[in-house]
């Protein structure tokens, strides 16, 4: 077992507590966001529940949970969009909401991610509180509620659903209990496409911990001579790993291959969905082309620094956090995730979004916050979340998150 895994997880009803200020602050953030939304929407003469609930994706996943698979939308150029491109667990819930409640589908979603925004807080401070403490904890959650881009944590978008699973997924994995991670991979898995990158960390920590098993056998047999007896782990604790190993993948690859049979097209006819939508992986050579194309024009080149800048500071922090020694399932998850987002071929405004769920990013900025005075760091924060609830309810109710 890893120096992780050896370490004693609070009880349900102490990790709440512990958790608590997390929460709360969290909370008021996303109020501000909300308030901030609703007074510039109600002076534009505009809806921000619809604008929530009712436009970009949150429209498909309604499609989904009303009509099932198989709508689509011909586009003149030829493309076709499908909401087969929208993986499934998001609308099963809101089914579900609306089985129990008076509640429609798009408010099902809203209530949703209400919930799994506050899941998604309580899973990244789970997480920061053990691998850098409580403050540390703290400051993560904050921060990742100040994201410019956090008013998508309230929209009935998947990000929240699927932050919340990831989160929770990783803790398993750092605590030890690996059908429990393997069981919410699967889940994230049947959120969004990106489950691959919680599926790869639970498979690469768990090999990891069998070759940490191997390693620490072949030292007590050499330290104990050579009459010394084998004293791997306990079979209980490598059958669950191998469990949580098996489960993790069954989300992503069980509804990658219903879309190929479905469509006909085979394994691999998920791909020829996002093609229809002009998604797809391509290293990055085009988001580096449409950075470039910024600097043809000068109001246009200033957003092509701010861009340059933006992927700078993702990549500083991811490296930071490889010089901090940051679990190994945390630097594999994020990774994956922001590998995805950045190097994929798909709709460029998208990408902050895409990268809101690669919240280990933030870790080292928590751990500087909470280094510093709490003064300061109140300060910091607070000063954030205004700008961050002013931009919020400017983009929502401008170009908004497609």
């Amino acid at each position: 077992m890893t120096d992780l895994e050896t370490r004693a997880a609070p009880s349900r009803a102490g990790a709440l507590r512990r958790a608590a200020p997390a929460l709360a602050g969290y909370a008021v953030v996303r109020a501000l966001g909300l308030l901030a939304l609703f007074l510039w929407s109600a002076a534009r003469d505009k809806s921000a529940y619809t604008l929530l609930t009712a436009r970009w994706d949150a429209l498909w996943y309604v499609r989904v949970a009303d009509l099932g698979y198989g709508y689509e939308v011909r586009l003149a150029n030829g493309d076709v969009h499908s909401n087969l491109a929208f993986f499934p667990l998001l609308p099963w819930l809101e089914r579900l909401v609306a089985a129990v409640s008076p509640l429609s589908y798009a408010d099902g979603g809203f209530v949703v991610s209400l919930f799994a925004s506050l899941a998604a807080a309580w899973g990244i401070f789970a997480v920061a509180d053990h691998v850098y403490g409580r403050r540390a904890g703290v400051c993560a959650v904050l921060l990742w509620a100040v994201l410019p881009v956090g008013i998508v944590q309230s929209m009935a978008y998947s990000e929240s659903l699927f932050t919340a699973l990831a989160a929770w997924s990783l803790y398993a994995v750092l605590t030890g209990r690996w059908v429990t991670a393997g069981a919410l991979a699967l889940l994230a898995g049947l959120t969004r496409p990106v489950g691959l990158a919680v599926v790869a960390a639970v498979w690469v920590a768990a090999a990891a911990s069998f070759a940490g098993e191997g390693r620490a056998v072949v030292r007590e047999r050499r330290a104990a001579g050579p009459d010394a007896t084998d004293a791997p782990a306990g079979p209980g604790t490598r059958t669950r790993r191998v469990l949580g190993m098996l489960l993790a993948p069954l989300g992503t690859a069980g509804y990658v291959l219903w879309v190929g049979h479905h469509t006909g097209k085979g394994p691999l006819g998920y791909l020829d969905v996002q093609a229809g939508w002009r998604n797809g992986f391509d290293g990055g050579y085009a988001f580096a082309r449409f950075v470039a194309e910024k600097f043809t024009s000068f109001p246009a080149a200033l957003a092509g620094v701010g861009l340059i800048l933006g992927v700078a500071s993702v990549v500083w922090l991811y490296v930071t956090g490889v010089r901090q020694r940051q679990p190994l399932p945390l630097l594999v998850y994020t990774g994956v995730v922001t590998a995805l987002a950045l190097c994929a071929s798909s709709y460029f405004g998208s990408k902050p979004r895409l990268l809101l769920p690669a919240f280990p990013l933030l870790l080292p900025l928590a751990l500087a916050l909470a280094k510093a005075r709490i003064r300061r760091s109140a300060a910091v924060l607070g000063f954030v979340a205004v700008a961050s609830a002013v931009y919020g309810a400017f983009w929502l109710n401008g170009s908004g998150p497609p």
